[in-house]
């Protein structure tokens, strides 16, 4: 009997184990976004082609859009938040202010 032999099923579950490892490891990477390592450990990215570029183009036309869309939500909250809490009188005043004419 070869002196090894006996440590060859232990050689295959561990050896499985470590393939199996780092394919969980790479998908999990995938999975979130993280760039994959080259066998250096330097950063390999997924090659950018025109496609790509537009719609990230696209998606931050839209990102500004509704950024700005909600600033001017957030203005009108203020003032529908303004007239709900103003007691009637103080919100009667300043209708009254800016209905009288200009001198």
């Amino acid at each position: 009997m070869f002196p090894f032999e006996a440590f060859a099923p232990v050689a295959i579950i561990v050896g499985s184990l470590a393939v199996g490892g780092w394919i969980f490891t790479t998908w999990l990477r995938v999975k979130n976004g993280y760039p994959l390592e080259n066998s250096w450990g330097k950063p390999v990215y997924p090659q950018k082609n025109a496609e790509m570029i537009e719609r990230i183009k696209l998606l931050s036309q839209e990102n500004a859009q509704l950024r700005a869309e909600i600033g001017s939500m957030k203005d009108r909250l203020i003032v529908v938040e303004r007239i709900v809490t103003d007691e009637s009188h103080q919100l009667n005043r300043e209708i009254e202010q800016l209905r009288r004419p200009a001198n």
